[in-house]
């Protein structure tokens, strides 16, 4: 397995250091950790493999290898290879939602405890939203692909994930105003930057989609 680290984590400490908010980032940071151990965890039981582990700003991002064999084995209009990647997807919240559920069971420092309950609430919140490559965006790309296959998947995904985000960014920019905390801006800068980079990909993969279908038209004529 590959480990690389994305270089902009260094950037994103500073600026939360000189904001004060050092603390609040790196505690972020650790329960994005878990969460990702929680994806690792649950891939490794369901026998994927895993292929790349990266540091990033937001924590620890983890890739698994696909086998196109398992493409073949039909469920329903779907196949298994989905559904695994909708629970693993779901685990890194769950795994949240587990801490979350434990901190309240104990009695520790409210503030503390207070602490870590809005971290992983944070957490829940943003991986959750239906943005592509978020933990929400993959689980709508994946129930969609079971509904109605891979190409379509791809195109309803992108745009629900370019309408996400500029809700997302109304709703900040008007919490930016009130609030002037410079953290609600590097994650709304943070998902443009994700989105335009899986916009790109996703348009390269859509005109050789296109290239195929008009091979498949010439020959048929």
């Amino acid at each position: 397995m590959r480990f690389k680290i994305d270089l902009k984590i260094f950037l994103f400490l500073l600026l939360f250091y000189f904001t004060n908010q050092i603390g609040t980032y790196i505690l972020i940071l650790a329960f994005a950790i878990v969460h990702e151990l929680g994806h690792l965890a649950c891939g490794l039981l369901l026998g994927m493999k895993p292929n790349k582990m990266e540091l990033k700003p937001y924590g620890v991002s983890i890739s698994f290898k696909l086998n196109t064999k398992d493409y073949n084995r039909k469920i329903a209009k779907g196949n298994l290879l989905e559904i695994k990647k909708i629970v693993v997807a779901a685990a890194g919240p769950l795994t949240n939602l587990i801490i979350i559920l434990i901190t309240l069971q104990y009695n520790m420092n409210m503030f503390l405890g207070l602490k870590i309950i809005y971290s992983n609430l944070l957490l829940i919140l943003f991986n959750l939203l239906p943005f592509y490559p978020l933990d929400g965006g993959r689980i709508v790309e994946s129930v969609l692909h079971i509904i109605c296959g891979k190409r379509k998947a791809e195109i309803y995904t992108n745009h629900i994930s370019f309408i996400t985000l500029i809700i997302v960014t109304i709703i900040a920019s008007i919490a930016i105003f009130y609030i002037q905390n410079v953290a609600i801006f590097l994650v709304v800068i943070f998902l443009w930057i994700l989105h335009i980079k899986e916009d790109r990909v996703y348009r390269r993969r859509n005109k050789i989609y296109n290239l195929i279908e008009k091979t498949i038209e010439i020959k048929a004529n």
